[in-house]
């Protein structure tokens, strides 16, 4: 059973850091601050979450697993609160336009 735990925390955690990866090129790539933002949010929320996901098994406690899903949370409120906080002000530049 072990091996199988391994095996799934090392997907789950190689897959978030591949969309991590992917939201970085993304942030590089993309043409404009809203693809831009896009690309990071989506990407970093999806990966973070993965992780979290893949570390879940590792957790030797309940409130050790209740505060990784509690960061990820705050994580996914947080991505959320700066990406519209940055998309208003490139919008009110003109960067819409």
């Amino acid at each position: 059973m072990s091996a199988a735990l391994d095996l799934f925390t090392f997907v789950a955690v190689s897959a978030g850091a591949f969309f991590f990866l992917a939201g970085t090129v993304g942030l590089l790539r993309f043409p404009d601050a809203f693809t831009r933002l896009h690309a990071l949010t989506k990407a970093d929320n999806l990966g973070l979450g993965l992780v979290v996901l893949g570390l879940l098994p590792r957790v030797h406690s309940l409130s050790g697993g209740l505060k990784l899903v509690l960061i990820w949370f705050l994580a996914l409120l947080a991505g959320a609160v700066a990406s519209q906080l940055i998309a208003g002000a490139a919008w009110r530049r003109g960067a819409g336009e």
